[in-house]
């Protein structure tokens, strides 16, 4: 394994980590950086495989909370019904998701400039979402109504397109049905992780056959930095979403998406 494709491995593990919670497309994001550097994985599952480093951060910054829920679900029916409110937005995705993978895989990921407009769309959806007067109706995600949960894991469909963000889709989506800003972070960071392991386990599954141990190496680089980099995000995320809002992630999109494109418009 040459030095120069695990230096590459980390550097896309890092902006995995950095991009997966924050609305600006984790994986639009790693394919555009992917092409750029000519980095190519077995069967593009590194770029979905990675994903469980971000997991595994949320799992360890959301632990006490996890834990409480744990113990108070067999009782407790507030509980009960957020871990049935997440589990029926995780629903649609994994469906479609099961439905639409290999032409997710094989055509939308391969499609640098469909990256490039979808950053550049949802960039400006977010200035326009973000200078909307919404007045929020739930605050606290315990609280989201089973058909609120539905809606916005309707929303979060519109991530199969690479470029759009899966936490951009669901924050846009909960901020539009009248969650404010912290919930609306808050519900995208749990509905992340039944909908990341599920496609780390579908994707893992489909390639079973095709991954071999030399791709070990890449893949647990990456992971690694993928760890630590969300642990960090995860950490200070919502504290700055409830005091500035999404506008300085609207022009990440904005600028990342230009910049790609003017890229791809000269270079190819």
């Amino acid at each position: 394994m040459e030095n120069q494709t695990i230096v590459e491995a980390l550097l896309l593990g890092l902006l995995e980590g950095l991009t997966e919670f924050i609305p600006v497309s984790s994986t639009g994001h790693i394919l555009l950086a992917g092409h750029f550097l000519g980095f190519e994985s077995t069967g593009k599952t590194f770029e979905v495989l990675i994903q469980l480093g971000a997991i595994l951060a949320i799992l360890t910054v959301y632990s006490a909370r996890l834990w409480k829920i744990a113990t108070q679900l067999p009782r407790d029916i507030v509980t009960q019904r957020f871990v049935l409110g997440i589990l029926v937005a995780f629903l649609p995705a994994a469906v479609i998701g099961a439905m639409a993978h290999g032409f997710i895989k094989t055509v939308l990921f391969e499609s640098p400039m469909l990256i490039c407009i979808m950053l550049i769309i949802g960039g400006f959806v977010l200035l326009g979402v973000d200078r909307l007067a919404l007045k929020p109706k739930y605050h606290d995600v315990m609280e989201f109504p089973l058909s609120l949960c539905l809606k916005i894991g309707l929303f979060q469909c519109l991530a199969m397109i690479p470029g759009t963000s899966r936490s951009g889709a669901t924050i846009v989506g909960s901020l539009l049905l009248g969650a404010d800003k912290r919930s609306a972070a808050e519900f995208s960071f749990f509905l992340a992780m039944p909908t990341m392991a599920g496609a780390f386990a579908y994707d893992l599954f489909k390639n079973r056959d095709i991954l071999s141990a030399a791709d070990l190496p890449i893949i647990t680089a990456g992971f690694v930095a993928s760890f630590i980099m969300a642990v960090i995000v995860v950490r200070t995320l919502l504290g700055y979403v409830s005091r500035k809002g999404y506008r300085v992630f609207a022009w990440w999109r904005l600028i990342v998406g230009g910049i790609g494109l003017a890229a791809l418009l000269i270079w190819g």
